[in-house]
């Protein structure tokens, strides 16, 4: 599987939110994109996964545009986690589950055996089997996005498209969410506002800045002191992490900069 976003532009109420964005993931790859708040990462997804139809370009999955496929065609091969709440579905989990295997059915072809063993796999591949005769409300905000990241399994898409994954999550589970991502082996093209968990867990990395891809590639090389502090507006020191070997940065105020200048002339 391979996606390529071409030359894409995106407006929202008529205002130009992204333009001329270039991306690519590869197969098994996970892509983030990072930038500031309002910089076009939510939009820019929303145009892959077929929420909001770009003003130009092109998004295309494996050489098939995904505005021209059917809605269910689609969503065979693109599933998205998004960071708006999940609400608190009066649903079990296995129910919730099984709504993934939605583009697959119709009233002629109800869920079968088949359709059955592919949400159990899924609950198991997240780790959540024991919540299956849960009802999806009564969970904690990890488990609730296990459960949606399997039945986004659940589709089988080529694709995993995740909007800030880690969202309203604590630590330990921003980190089990990531690494979950991380070994499904399946593309995945997330958004992140946290740089060190971008490092951590990305092969690659876009980021944007008022809607335009300003550097890509491998986050050892794209997250450098004077990137992030002309995008991000904050001091970085690269290091490498005592566990992971991962590109870690610990920030500080760039009115420290002037402040050591003042007294270290």
């Amino acid at each position: 599987m391979r996606l390529r976003a071409s030359d894409l532009s995106m407006a929202i109420d008529r205002q130009p939110i992204v333009s001329d964005v270039d991306i690519t993931v590869g197969p098994g790859e996970v892509v983030g994109l990072v930038g500031p708040n309002g910089s076009g990462k939510s939009t820019l997804l929303r145009g892959v996964y077929r929420v909001l139809r770009p003003e130009a370009g092109h998004v295309e999955i494996d050489g098939h545009d995904v505005w021209t496929l059917s809605a269910k065609s689609a969503a065979r091969r693109v599933a998205a986690l998004v960071q708006e709440p999940a609400g608190d579905f009066d649903f079990d989990v296995r129910e919730i589950v099984r709504m993934g295997r939605s583009p697959y059915l119709s009233v002629l072809r109800p869920a079968s055996a088949t359709d059955e063993r592919i949400v159990t796999d899924a609950l198991a591949r997240v780790g959540a089997a024991p919540l299956a005769g849960r009802r999806f409300r009564t969970l904690s905000g990890g488990e609730k996005q296990r459960v949606l990241l399997a039945r986004a399994l659940a589709q089988q898409p080529d694709l995993l498209v995740l909007d800030e994954p880690t969202n309203h999550l604590d630590v330990r589970h921003q980190l089990e969410t990531l690494d979950l991502m991380r070994r499904l082996g399946i593309a995945t093209l997330t958004a992140l506002h946290d740089l060190n968990l971008a490092a951590a867990y990305c092969d690659r990395l876009y980021v944007l800045t008022a809607g335009r891809v300003v550097a890509s590639g491998p986050p050892e090389d794209v997250l450098s002191p004077d990137l992030v502090g002309t995008v991000f507006g904050v001091g970085a020191v690269p290091s490498v992490h005592p566990v992971t070997g991962r590109t870690h940065l610990a920030f500080y105020p760039l009115s420290m900069n002037a402040e050591t200048e003042a007294v270290h002339p």
